[in-house]
């Protein structure tokens, strides 16, 4: 995490210049004189001002290079995306888009210091950018999931002279293209979407400044890049890499100071002095000592604040603030991982961006969540696939203690044109600065997920992660990298023993799906059994999604026989696919981050011992059925699975005992539970009868968590609830909404296909067709304003009362 000191002063400033009144004309509100406000207000040259506004306009035919005449333009906040799309995404919207805004700048000499630095940074432009100013083409960039920066340091140079705005266009082409690593969209098995999806900030820099990650041209090159030569119990050393550029006009002495804070307290600190002649770039490496360390690990995130200051005399020219974790990673003779020298086993799952009619275009809370939905469904590592995703994920990963292994776009897909090779190198550097001092990174997967590369081209993207980070784990699903990375599937058809630290990057899902059928998807689309695949949405059914979680438990016992030291499961939550007409629903949660009963089979994996504040842990107990009679006369018995991560579970009915077990590992090589930490505990019952079930997990033969399920009655309610998942809802946020059928003793329902009707005066539903419920449940995305979640919502359905919630 990347922060600048930026007090509340000119906090207020950036606040003011983001809100737009709500009869204001359709045009880009002008970025405020920030390079004159940021010196004068604080103590700092560098300031970075966020630019939420900005005009938008579409052409699905891409006809012109530049916006027609008589192009339509509306006025849009960022994130934004061109289209809010159905719940299934059958026909993505592609095609052209323009963005446009002016940025106002200094109207008076003295606010110009020479040499200053102005960057306009994006955080993500999907797919295409060609971004101008005042109507020249400054640059153009391949590729929508990394950052990139454009100088406009030559204009502020020009406003010295003839003091006025410019107008910055960026045009956007989210239509296929051979260069940028993914398939066409009709054959893609996930949706890239588009817009301006991610941040844009224009940076102020002084003369002598910290250079930019994105512009600076060196190898291991840009900004502050943080290592550890050194890490024991009892002493650690952290080696900082500062690099520093200079475009004043002479030598200037200055002095670049290095500290590091625990819990707001310093426990060291160094500086340097230095003197960089004018147009000279200076890589200063520096070193600080931390006795007694504390360790980052997935139970325990230990973090660090290192703060890097720039001064010149007295005055302080620049300062930057992240957040940094001491942990080691190696691997033994056997291959599995010590972190921080204990043989560790990471249990992890897969996980797309996407969200619901708004796809990538989400602000960080909203990753933030999902971060901690993983993690609290007892997850340790997280594979981001298949393409870079947001700085808001690794900073909550950090945090939370998830190990992540990021990478480069790319999915079954390479071009044989020169150029290719060259963006896959350049998209590695790129995400490697990204990243780097990201202490959730677990290794960079610079390499196109399952796609056939050459010799030539493992090697060439392997030595770029040893380049950018000589420290740094290479991974790829091809002979070549530091880790192997092997889908299920794939080892299910030509399995040997690794000879090197091996991941199970992809399991649960394909091989019951297609019978591993290979990767022509698109020819395999009709062949799945029903009751079989661990595709099954959350309106499957008990049953069915009874089947998900035996697949998954089956797989990942069965992962755990082979020389695996992660494994992870496809995927966390259900998603759009490009070529398909439905949605891939192997998820552990719905699209709108809604569990089923397999989340719960994972979080008894996790131990009960493990206890947080930032997210749902500790001994948990979840009775895997609706308790309705659903799939139970054809059985002639009632059987109810419970998962638990506590050593015994008693079973309820009706306040009754029916039996007390503790989970059972069954020897045998055809055996589902031989390797788990915790099988689930069955219970078989004479026959089903209505009323309450309620599981109690026990340790040390007292009562550490219990769940109760009831068989409801008719449906007489509607309950309104927000998703309590992580942060608050805030300002310019985007949260789920529930509304919950229930009985007249106000149990939940479990009915699916009842449509519901939100309606809100004041609210920003976005969710552009009927609601309808999965599980008794019917969901909403909403996004909120600058007042945060205020307004009325009201909720109804046929034969029941309207449900009225104020916010």
């Amino acid at each position: 995490m990347m922060r600048f000191f930026v007090p509340s002063s000119v906090l207020g400033l950036l606040f003011l210049c983001g809100q737009v009144a709500a009869d204001q004309p359709a045009t880009a509100p002008a970025v405020p004189a920030l390079i004159a406000a940021c010196p004068t207000q604080i103590q700092t040259k560098a300031c970075d001002l966020t630019v939420h506004h900005w005009l938008f306009s579409k052409d699905e035919q891409g006809a012109g290079q530049l916006p027609a005449a008589d192009a339509a333009w509306e006025l849009v906040r960022l994130p934004h995306t061109p289209k809010r799309e159905p719940m299934v995404v059958n026909d993505q919207w592609q095609g052209t888009m323009w963005y446009k805004t002016t940025l106002q700048l200094p109207r008076d000499q003295q606010a110009n210091q020479p040499g200053q630095q102005l960057w306009l940074q994006f955080g993500g432009a999907m797919n295409v950018a060609d971004v101008y100013v005042d109507g020249l083409h400054l640059r153009q960039h391949l590729g929508g999931y990394l950052p990139f920066s454009v100088d406009l340091t030559p204009y502020l140079a020009a406003q010295q002279k003839q003091p006025e705005a410019v107008e910055v266009l960026v045009r956007l082409d989210n239509r296929d293209h051979a260069l940028t690593g993914l398939k066409p969209l009709k054959q893609l098995d996930f949706n890239p979407y588009g817009g301006l999806y991610r941040p844009v900030t224009l940076a102020l820099r002084p003369a002598l400044h910290i250079s930019s990650e994105q512009l600076s041209d060196t190898v291991a090159g840009g900004g502050v890049a943080v290592s550890y030569p050194q890490i024991s119990s009892t002493t650690a050393t952290v080696a900082v890499a500062t690099e520093l550029q200079s475009a004043a006009t002479a030598a200037q002495p200055a002095r670049l100071k290095q500290q590091i804070l625990h819990n707001g307290k310093l426990i060291s600190q160094t500086q340097a002095q230095l003197s960089l002649a004018a147009g000279k770039t200076q890589t200063l490496q520096q070193q600080l000592t931390i006795d007694t360390p504390k360790l980052w690990s997935p139970q325990q995130p230990a973090l660090y604040q290192l703060v890097t200051e720039l001064w010149q005399g007295e005055q302080l020219l620049e300062r930057q603030q992240r957040f940094i974790g001491l942990r080691t990673i190696a691997f033994d003779g056997q291959h599995q991982l010590l972190l921080n020298g204990q043989k560790t086993f990471l249990r992890g799952v897969n996980r797309h961006q996407e969200f619901p009619h708004l796809g990538y275009a989400v602000g960080p809370l909203a990753d933030e969540r999902d971060a901690i939905r993983i993690k609290a469904a007892g997850f340790d590592y997280v594979r981001l696939s298949h393409y870079p995703q947001s700085k808001a994920f690794m900073d909550a990963a950090d945090r939370l203690g998830l190990l992540l292994l990021d990478a480069i776009p790319g999915w079954q897909y390479q071009s044989l044109d020169p150029a290719f090779a060259d963006l896959m190198e350049q998209n590695c550097r790129d995400l490697i600065r990204r990243s780097r001092n990201h202490p959730s990174i677990l290794a960079f997967e610079c390499s196109l997920n399952e796609t056939a590369m050459s010799p030539a081209l493992i090697q060439r993207l392997h030595q770029t992660v040893k380049q950018e980070a000589p420290w740094g784990i290479s991974a790829g699903w091809m002979p070549g990298f530091d880790l192997y990375l092997q889908a299920r599937q794939h080892r299910l058809q030509h399995y040997t023993t690794p000879t090197q630290p091996y991941v199970v990057s992809e399991y649960g899902d394909w091989e019951y799906y297609a019978q591993d059928a290979g990767f022509a998807q698109h020819q395999w689309q009709g062949l799945k059994a029903e009751a079989r695949t661990s595709r099954q949405l959350l309106s499957a059914g008990e049953t069915r999604l009874l089947q998900q979680a035996t697949n998954l438990q089956e797989a990942h016992n069965d992962n755990l026989r082979t020389p695996a030291f992660a494994d992870g499961y496809w995927v966390m939550f259900d998603y759009n696919r490009g070529y398909a007409n439905d949605l891939e629903a192997s998820g552990l949660m719905s699209i709108y981050r809604q569990p089923k009963y397999s989340y719960y089979l994972f979080q008894s994996q996790r131990p009960a011992s493990e206890q947080s504040a930032l997210y749902a842990s500790g001994p948990m107990v979840f009775i895997a059925s609706d308790w309705t009679g659903e799939g139970l006369a054809a059985q002639g018995s009632a059987k109810v699975r419970v998962f638990s991560n506590a050593e015994q579970v008693a079973l309820y009915l009706n306040g009754t005992l029916i039996d007390s077990r503790k989970a059972q590992r069954a020897a045998g090589q055809n055996s589902m539970t031989d390797r788990m930490e915790q099988p689930p505990v069955e219970f078989s019952l004479p026959a089903f009868v209505p009323g309450t079930l309620e599981a109690k997990a026990l340790i040390d033969g007292k009562v550490v968590a219990t769940h109760q399920v009831h068989t409801p009655g008719p449906a007489a309610a509607i309950q309104i609830q927000v998703d309590t998942t992580g942060p608050a809802p805030a300002a310019f946020d985007e949260v789920f909404v529930q509304a919950q059928l229930v009985d007249s003793k106000g149990n939940p329902l479990r009915s699916s296909g009842v449509t519901l009707n939100f309606h809100s005066n004041e609210l920003d539903i976005v969710n552009p067709e009927p609601v309808v419920t999965e599980r008794g449940v019917g969901v909403v995305l909403v996004k909120t304003g600058a007042a945060g979640l205020k307004g009325r919502l009201t909720v109804t359905a046929a034969g029941l009362p309207a449900a009225t919630i104020q916010f």
